[in-house]
């Protein structure tokens, strides 16, 4: 594929989990990437990363809750560009926690963020894609998006819902030239993501029935977090074949046991894939 200048590309939340590679990864593949970022004051450390690579990226304080933000963001790319040709979605909050542990208001944030906000962002981009009549929207999801393990009824949920989200959306727009991709991985070690910044308010908290599972639960995910051999480079290149193949497949999967994890939810029969994956994972987080 035959890059122009001027094709631009928006990556939602730059500052959290793989934003900031897959947007350098991007900016090095000649995209013009404009960066979301929460803060103004973030600009100046996301320009020295990018400056460091020998590539350029243009910030852009967007938050995918607020639709006079986005509204606002899409308006200054298409000023600026002329047109749209990429999002991708990077934006998500990640919390663990039971069920019962977890405020009303903190699943709606876990929502807000990772699905009614790439919603947001999609519609405001779609009126520019079609009118080109080509473009790409990337999903950045997980392997939580098709296996639901303990700790994350409020994640697994939204990456579902994503996942769905964007398998339907994809054969809407596919018409008009338009492609969408899932990139879907397994835990990756990553700053925004740790053991210590994502549980949920109550989900440590000694009163709670659910106390002593978490506690397993977290040194579950502690351990995959330190065994995980995905790089996110490696989520950053797949991103990269999604805006750049002739005919970007749905969903690129990341990681060798995600892959295996995958294949056997879909081959074993569900009682025999249960034993086996929910005994092992121990409620550990993918």
């Amino acid at each position: 594929m035959n890059l122009a200048m001027a094709d631009a590309v928006l990556v939602t939340g730059v500052t959290i989990g793989f934003g900031e590679e897959i947007a350098l990864a991007l900016a090095g593949r000649g995209f013009v990437v404009y960066a979301g970022i929460s803060h103004a004051t973030q600009a100046e450390q996301l320009c020295a990363a990018a400056a460091a690579r020998g590539v350029a990226l243009q910030p852009l304080v967007l938050d995918v809750r607020d639709q006079g933000s986005v509204d606002a963001g899409i308006h200054t790319i298409l000023t600026q560009n002329g047109s749209i040709y990429g999002v991708v979605h990077n934006d998500f909050l990640f919390m663990r926690a039971y069920f019962e542990d977890f405020a009303d208001e903190e699943i709606r944030d876990v929502y807000e963020s990772s699905l009614f906000g790439t919603m947001a962002v999609t519609r405001a981009a779609l009126p520019a894609m079609r009118a080109a009549g080509r473009g790409r929207i990337v999903v950045i999801s997980s392997v939580a998006g098709r296996i639901a393990p303990a700790t994350g009824t409020a994640y697994s949920s939204v990456r579902f819902a994503q996942e769905g989200f964007a398998e339907a959306l994809s054969q809407e727009v596919r018409p008009f030239g338009i492609y969408v991709s899932l990139i879907e991985s397994g835990v990756v070690r990553a700053d925004s993501w740790t053991v210590e910044n994502s549980a949920a308010a109550v989900a440590r908290d000694r009163g709670s029935p659910y106390y002593a599972r978490f506690q397993q639960a977290d040194r579950a995910f502690g351990r995959m977090l330190e065994r995980s051999v995905i790089r996110q480079e490696e989520i950053a290149r797949k991103v990269c074949m999604a805006m750049t193949a002739r005919r970007p497949r749905l969903r690129y999967i990341t990681g060798g046991r995600a892959r295996i994890a995958i294949a056997l939810r879909r081959y074993l029969p569900d009682g025999l894939f249960e034993w086996i994956f929910f005994r092992t994972t121990r409620a550990a987080h993918m």
